[in-house]
């Protein structure tokens, strides 16, 4: 599922912040990209998210900036200028280089003039860093409940149309063995073989028939599945996994069904809810 989440906050005058994105994936993924000062709370952040998110990928990017507006002073090191001019003096008389060593030549020297740099105590900062993190997975989980919500609506409409398929298959069954009587009866007639209506033979080929043919146990559990799929759909926590695997169910008894069919209008509807199935585990490929 798809989401994004940002969060703020301060830490002695540096501005923390936390961005968190996620894409649709199977399995769970996380990618963190850390300041260097803050390295060794990767571990932290990741059990964080992992507690939260159990499927996709997750972007965190943590940055750490001067949050008080007042550029940084720069640091002089004037030791070093001064071993950088008598250097360049020395090399100037050792060569009999003409030319001024001007100020502006010293300052460009590597680490005469420099920006100090501020470095941060990963476990002193952690609270903080934190306190961001649980503000932008808060913003990440509202967005991706928001569209779990949508997904949702769309697998529930999915399951009452096979529901009705299922039902008007039900519905259809007890004419197949019928057909099949009439079918073989009318067969025989016109082989022209000698045979009663209630002929042993006849009665234990149709009752073969019968038994080969009956989807009530498939029907069954269909109904069973598509009544599990819906309770674990209104429940709160994770169930991604779980409805993949009511799905797989699913697809094996609707490939039982049709094997067993022995009717055109049947296999027709079994098509159909093989095709609103297969729709549907695309879709909870993207829930969590």
């Amino acid at each position: 599922m798809t989401g994004y989440g940002r969060g703020e906050t301060d830490f002695n005058g540096v501005k923390l912040t936390v961005e968190l994105n996620s894409v649709n994936r199977k399995q769970s993924d996380i990618v963190v990209n850390l300041p260097r000062d803050l390295a060794g709370l990767e571990p932290r952040v990741r059990q964080a998210v992992n507690e939260n998110i159990s499927r996709g990928r997750t972007n965190v990017v943590i940055n750490c900036h001067n949050g008080s507006g007042i550029p940084p002073k720069l640091a002089l090191d004037t030791e070093l200028a001064r071993s950088y001019h008598e250097a360049m003096r020395a090399l100037q008389k050792e060569l009999d280089a003409p030319g001024e060593i001007s100020i502006a030549t010293i300052l460009q020297a590597p680490g005469v003039m420099r920006i100090p740099e501020q470095t941060l105590d990963s476990d002193d900062v952690w609270p903080a860093v934190e306190r961001a993190l649980n503000g932008a997975l808060g913003e990440l989980i509202k967005m991706r409940e928001r569209e779990g919500k949508h997904l949702a609506k769309d697998l529930i409409h999915r399951l009452k149309a096979m529901r009705k398929r299922l039902k008007e298959i039900r519905a259809l069954h007890p004419d197949v063995v019928k057909k099949y009587r009439a079918a073989l009866l009318d067969r025989i007639q016109k082989a022209d073989v000698p045979i009663d209506g209630n002929d042993e033979r006849l009665l234990k080929e149709i009752s073969f028939f019968a038994d080969r043919s009956d989807i009530s146990e498939e029907l069954t559990r269909l109904e069973s599945h598509l009544a599990q799929f819906a309770h674990h759909l209104r429940r709160s926590e994770p169930v991604g996994r779980t409805l993949e695997f009511i799905t797989q169910e699913m697809f094996r008894e609707l490939n039982t069904l049709g094997a067993k069919a022995n009717d055109a209008l049947i296999s027709q509807h079994v098509v159909a809810c093989k095709g609103d199935l297969e729709r549907i585990r695309e879709q909870i490929q993207n829930l969590e």
